[in-house]
């Protein structure tokens, strides 16, 4: 018993030694992120992406926790302050990796965070911006479940808007969650499908 104890311990040992310092700086931002404490990650996935001048994945990932952090936020002064702040790492990205179709989602959910906040205001401003970065993204690779899904969700929010039928896009949603079988990442720590939010877009607009 003593030894097969010995054995699972110097297993997880080796498995944890064999893991170079990015994987366990990316592993603990993202935990970081999962436990909600985003100005955590935020600080070393900057960390990180300082240390991995070519990766454009730590930049992509400060950006996203400061973007989803934005919708939240009801004070137009410190929402600038965070999207200025969630633009730099944005960009950063963009320099990195050109052609991007998780950037270029990336950047239509920022401009999201606007219209969400104001829709009357910025609505007229970025809403045909954000249609248009989705339909580059979905050009780019149009096999992509996580392009989909953003588009199928912008698609449903606008036509809510405007009182039109939502019910045309659920064949993208039902699309992008078949999409995950084949789907292969090009890299470690690609960002993941939200399978969670896909179902919940179905329950809410296509089960009626």
């Amino acid at each position: 018993m003593k030894q097969f104890i010995f054995i699972i311990i110097a297993t997880i040992t080796l498995s944890v030694q064999a893991q170079t310092p990015y994987e366990q700086g990316m592993k603990k931002a993202l935990s970081f992120w999962k436990e909600n404490k985003p100005n955590e990650a935020v600080n070393l996935f900057e960390r990180i992406a300082k240390a991995e001048p070519d990766n454009w994945l730590p930049p992509y990932y400060a950006a996203y926790v400061m973007i989803t952090q934005g919708f939240n936020i009801k004070d137009v002064a410190q929402l600038k302050i965070q999207m200025d702040k969630a633009l730099e790492f944005l960009n950063e990205a963009k320099l990195r990796s050109t052609n991007n179709p998780e950037i270029i989602i990336l950047d239509a959910l920022w401009h999201t965070v606007w219209v969400a906040y104001d829709g009357q205001k910025y609505g007229m401003l970025y809403g045909a911006k954000v249609a248009q970065m989705y339909e580059e993204a979905l050009q780019t690779d149009s096999e992509n479940p996580n392009v989909i899904l953003n588009k199928a969700q912008w698609d449903i929010g606008g036509a809510k808007f405007f009182g039109k039928p939502v019910t045309v896009f659920c064949k993208d949603i039902k699309k992008a969650i078949e999409l995950t079988k084949t789907f292969a990442p090009e890299v470690l720590f690609y960002p993941k499908f939200d399978l969670k939010r896909a179902q919940q877009l179905l329950e809410e607009n296509c089960l009626n």
